[in-house]
C-alpha cells in the first residue's frame, strides 16, 4: 500500500477518476494512516490479544458488509476485523469507492489463494448471518427494515466538534484546519462545528484556514462554496470567509461541504455536559482533551473504534 509500483499507482488514479473527491493527497493520507496505524503486526496482534481471538473459528459466520464511501478505503477496517475473527466477509463496496478495495482484495488472493473463499466482493449481499451497515442519506426505509431481521451493527451519521477558548496557538489552529479540511470534511471524524467564547477573535482562525485555500481550485468543492455563498447573500445571512471556507453561526452540528458552523458559549462546563449527551458527536477537540490535528486520523467511521470487534464477539 505504501509502495510505488505501477499497478497500485494506476489503481489510485482510477479511484480519483471514479470519485473526484478522492484526490491523490487524501488517498495517500488514508492509505498511510491505515498502513501505519492499523496494519502493523504488533497492532494486529494487540487487537487479537485484546479480544482473545482463537487460532481457529470452528463455527464461522457469513458477515455482509455494506460499505460507506465518504473517504478512501473506509471499509477496509471492517473487512480485516471480520477476517481476523475467522468469519466470511461478503462485501458490497460503495459504487464510487470500489477500485481501491477491489485491488487490495485481489492482491490478497494473489498472495494467498485460500483468501478467496473468505473475502468476496458481491453486487448483492443476501443470506448472511449478520450485517455491518453504514447508514447514508440514501438509505431507504425498506433498506433499514430489511436489516432489522438480522443481527446488525448500524453506524449512524456522526461528526466531531471543537471547543476553542481563544488561547490556542497558531500551530493549534493549523492542526484544527487539518481536522476541518482533510477529506474535504467528508469524514465523520472531521470537525464540522466549533464553539467559541462570546468575545472570540475569528481572524487568527481564518488565517490558519488559509493552509487549505488551494482546495477552492477543486471544481466540486468550489461549486459547493459558490452555492452556499450565493444562498447566504440572497438570504441576507451573516457569514465570514477567507475565500475558501464559510463560517456561519448555526445550531446544527453538521455543516455542508465548504462551510463550518460556529456557536457562542458562556460556560464551558455546561457546554461539555450538553455535548456529552449528544449521540451524534464522536469526539470533542480542544486544548483540554483530544489534540488538534488528530480527530480524523483513525481508520474507521465508528464512535468507538472497536465496535465491530465487540459486535462480532456477540455472534460467537
Amino acid at each position: 500500500m505504501q509502495g510505488n509500483n505501477e499497478q497500485w499507482q494506476n489503481t489510485k488514479q482510477k479511484a480519483y477518476l471514479e470519485n473526484h473527491w478522492f484526490i491523490p493527497q487524501f488517498v495517500d493520507l488514508a492509505v498511510n494512516n491505515i498502513a501505519q496505524k492499523f496494519l502493523q503486526p504488533t497492532q494486529l496482534q494487540s487487537l487479537a490479544d485484546t479480544y482473545h481471538l482463537a487460532e481457529e473459528n470452528r463455527n464461522p459466520k457469513k458477515i455482509g458488509i455494506v460499505m460507506a464511501g465518504n473517504i478512501p478505503l473506509i471499509g477496509l477496517y471492517d473487512v480485516i476485523c471480520v477476517f481476523l475473527n475467522g468469519n466470511y466477509a461478503l462485501i458490497k463496496p460503495y459504487a464510487k469507492d470500489e477500485a481501491l478495495i477491489k485491488h487490495l482484495i485481489e492482491k490478497l488472493i494473489e498472495w494467498e489463494p485460500e483468501t478467496e473463499k473468505w473475502i468476496v466482493l458481491a453486487p448483492m449481499i443476501r443470506n448472511c448471518d449478520a450485517y455491518v451497515v453504514t447508514e447514508s442519506k440514501h438509505s431507504s426505509d425498506s433498506f433499514a427494515k430489511y436489516f432489522q431481521k438480522y443481527p446488525t451493527l448500524v453506524r449512524k451519521k456522526a461528526t466531531c466538534v471543537a471547543i476553542l477558548s481563544g488561547k490556542e496557538t497558531n500551530e493549534d489552529l493549523e492542526k484544527l484546519a487539518d481536522d476541518v479540511f482533510q477529506y474535504f470534511g467528508l469524514s465523520c471524524k472531521n470537525v464540522s462545528k466549533i464553539f467559541v467564547p462570546e468575545d472570540y477573535d475569528f481572524i487568527p482562525l481564518l488565517n490558519a484556514f488559509n493552509k487549505y485555500d488551494y482546495l477552492i481550485d477543486h471544481h466540486k468543492y468550489k461549486n459547493n462554496y459558490n452555492y452556499m455563498l450565493t444562498a447566504h447573500i440572497l438570504n441576507n445571512k451573516y457569514y465570514m470567509t477567507n475565500g475558501s471556507i464559510l463560517l456561519v453561526e448555526d445550531e446544527s452540528n453538521f455543516s455542508p461541504i465548504s462551510q463550518i458552523h460556529f456557536e457562542y458559549y458562556k460556560d464551558e462546563y455546561e457546554l461539555r455536559k450538553k455535548l456529552q449527551n449528544d449521540e451524534t458527536i464522536q469526539n470533542i477537540v480542544s486544548l483540554n482533551n483530544h489534540s488538534f490535528g488528530e480527530a480524523r486520523l483513525s481508520v474507521t467511521c465508528s464512535t468507538v473504534e472497536d465496535d465491530i470487534m465487540k459486535f462480532l464477539q456477540t455472534l460467537n
